[in-house]
């Protein structure tokens, strides 16, 4: 054999195992996903549909290279731990947590297995990660909504029901202290409206019931504001079932709420969230670390007033409002 012949041959069989490898079909993973809503939920389909599609954008196959474990209805601490204990038997590549119970969970439960959270407000206070920047250990995410929101959620209240002298903002003392902090947000901005605020505790959907059943049978001047908060989240539909037939103006941080019957709703397309999450998804399963990645916070934020529920609650709305909103829901 000649001497060049030799040298392209020997050149040749090195770039045979490269291309084999850049050839290799994707490793086979596994995500266990915890979602607030429950498995029959419009909005947990939406979630669960998203999710898959961006991934399978990504070369990530449902059925194919990938199975996922979902795990619905964490509305809760006790919810959230017990689904965690379920998902690390089955040996996780990555946890996808979707609400702040779930992260709790999954973050005391393991250090190892990386996790990415969706819609989570100050992810830094609660002591998740370190910094947005660099979150460090095992996880990264999504963030919600910082605690400033608030001060718009009460100039969109009044502004849509200038009859509002008294608002009540109801929480649940489990989901931890961030609830508290958008409280005392609407608490710095109300004596400039000249509004009084109430904080309510509730523990269970009995609790919430009677919390707005008390306020909105006390006086006409009540409106109401549902921060972001894992427990009442699940119990959306009934929060704004009851607000409406109370006949009490209210606001809240999610779509979902308006879509169910509920006056207003500004706050992040947590859907997007879902999308945008698939990406780090990928990153983490091709090498890189999640404590590396930085949290990253909504781009999308959306406007809805559900028109209907204003003319049963005898509001009218100010066209300033309508044309500001994303979506009118008539």
């Amino acid at each position: 054999m000649r001497r060049r012949e030799f040298i392209g041959f020997v050149g040749g069989a090195a770039v045979w195992p490269l291309s084999a490898h850049a050839q290799q079909p994707l490793r086979s993973r596994r995500i266990g996903a915890l979602i607030q809503n429950a498995e029959n939920d419009p909005w947990a389909r939406r979630y669960q549909t998203v999710f898959e599609q961006g991934l399978d954008k990504l070369g990530w196959k449902v059925g194919g290279n990938l199975l996922i474990d979902y795990r619905w209805s964490i509305s809760g601490p006790d919810e959230a731990k017990a689904a965690v204990a379920e998902l690390l038997k089955l040996s996780p590549d990555l946890i996808l947590a979707n609400s702040l119970s779930a992260v709790r969970a999954a973050q005391q439960a393991t250090r190892s297995v990386p996790i990415v959270f969706t819609a989570v407000s100050e992810p830094v206070i609660q002591g998740f990660v370190t910094s947005l920047a660099h979150p460090g250990e095992n996880i990264t995410g999504f963030s919600n909504l910082e605690t400033s929101v608030a001060s718009k959620w009460l100039e969109l209240l009044k502004e849509i029901a200038p009859r509002v002298r008294r608002v009540a903002l109801i929480m649940s003392p489990a989901s931890g202290p961030v609830t508290q902090l958008f409280y005392r947000a609407i608490e710095k901005a109300a004596p400039d409206a000249g509004i009084e605020t109430v904080l309510i505790p509730v523990h269970d959907l009995a609790d919430i019931q009677a919390a707005m059943t008390k306020i909105g049978k006390e006086a006409s001047d009540f409106g109401l504001i549902v921060p972001p908060d894992t427990f009442l989240g699940f119990y959306y539909k009934e929060i704004a079932e009851a607000a409406l037939r109370l006949k009490l103006p209210a606001v809240f941080a999610f779509r979902y709420y308006a879509t169910a019957g509920g006056l207003l709703s500004y706050g992040p397309d947590v859907p997007d969230q879902f999308r945008r999450a698939t990406t780090y998804v990928d990153r983490i399963f091709r090498g890189e670390q999640p404590g590396d990645l930085p949290v990253q916070q909504p781009t999308k934020f959306e406007y809805i007033i559900n028109l209907k529920t204003a003319k049963a609650l005898g509001l009218i709305v100010p066209t300033t409002m309508l044309v500001a909103a994303d979506e009118v829901i008539e």
